[in-house]
């Protein structure tokens, strides 16, 4: 079975969405499970985690919603104010939706120093209860942070989404090399296959320059930690569905079968506990 494991969805609202610039202008509209459903058929994926893009409760609705509609949306990854002091509470409320696996916050847009705020801290320790797990959004600037972070909770199921947003536009590798061989170190971490075609020159990359980034993720998580996704429709910047999938299967040609089923849904369905 094929899980990609990271989607967005949405029906685009200026003000809310105002992070999509003019630059951006192909989001500007809805992207809805019906916008997919083609891709989907021809690409041979047979479900999809659904992540959250916008940080309200609402989002979180509004996925959980779409779920009952279209089954091809397999988990929610929601957002909840994991800073609330009354954290468990709101867990305890979601928790009436088996459909939400996990919860992200947008990290790469806070400060530095976010991920060892007490509050949030607080919020992170409330997951494990609930068998939540928790998706780590970041640059790679910010892995510094995140190895602290992830370090204080050996139990806790973590997934660094986009492998980190490695600068692979301007070729930097090392520092975020040596970042995501240190972060790897911890078991309890996975990482998603996704989201760097937008982290390259858009639409001018050439399968090449993803190569030494995809060697490192492969060398530090192996194929037992590593998750296939699309990051649709943000993918849609830099390329079209069927590009970033063959690019990866391109490059796992020389990967056993079984290597190959991990990645590309295995490694989701035993994370998110499908």
């Amino acid at each position: 079975m094929i899980i990609d494991s990271h989607i967005h969805f949405w029906k685009y609202n200026k003000t809310r969405d105002a992070w999509i610039t003019d630059s951006m202008k192909i989001l500007q509209q809805d992207y809805l499970p019906e916008h997919l459903a083609l891709t989907f058929k021809r690409t041979g994926v047979d479900g999809c985690v659904a992540v959250q893009a916008d940080q309200s409760e609402l989002e979180t609705h509004f996925l959980t919603e779409l779920s009952k509609t279209h089954p091809v949306i397999k988990a929610v990854v929601g957002w909840v104010d994991l800073q609330n002091e009354n954290i468990e509470d709101r867990l305890h409320y979601f928790s009436q939706y088996p459909v939400i696996k996990g919860w992200r916050h947008i990290v790469q847009a806070e400060p530095d120093d976010f991920l060892s705020g007490k509050n949030f801290l607080r919020g992170i320790k409330a997951l494990q209860p609930f068998n939540y797990t928790y998706d780590v959004l970041i640059y790679h600037q910010q892995l510094k942070a995140a190895i602290e972070f992830v370090s204080k909770f050996p139990e806790q199921k973590f997934v660094v989404d986009h492998c980190a947003k490695p600068d692979i536009k301007n070729k930097n590798i090392d520092n975020w090399k040596s970042g995501i061989k240190e972060l790897a170190q911890y078991p309890n971490v996975c990482c998603k296959v996704s989201g760097l075609f937008t982290e390259a020159n858009w639409k001018e990359w050439s399968a090449g320059d993803f190569y030494s980034y995809l060697d490192t993720i492969f060398e530090s998580f192996g194929t037992g930690r590593l998750l296939y996704g699309s990051d649709w429709p943000v993918v849609l910047l830099s390329g079209i569905y069927i590009q970033w999938k063959s690019l990866l299967e391109k490059y796992m040609e020389q990967f056993d079968e079984e290597s190959r089923e991990k990645v590309f849904g295995k490694n989701a369905i035993e994370f998110y506990n499908l």
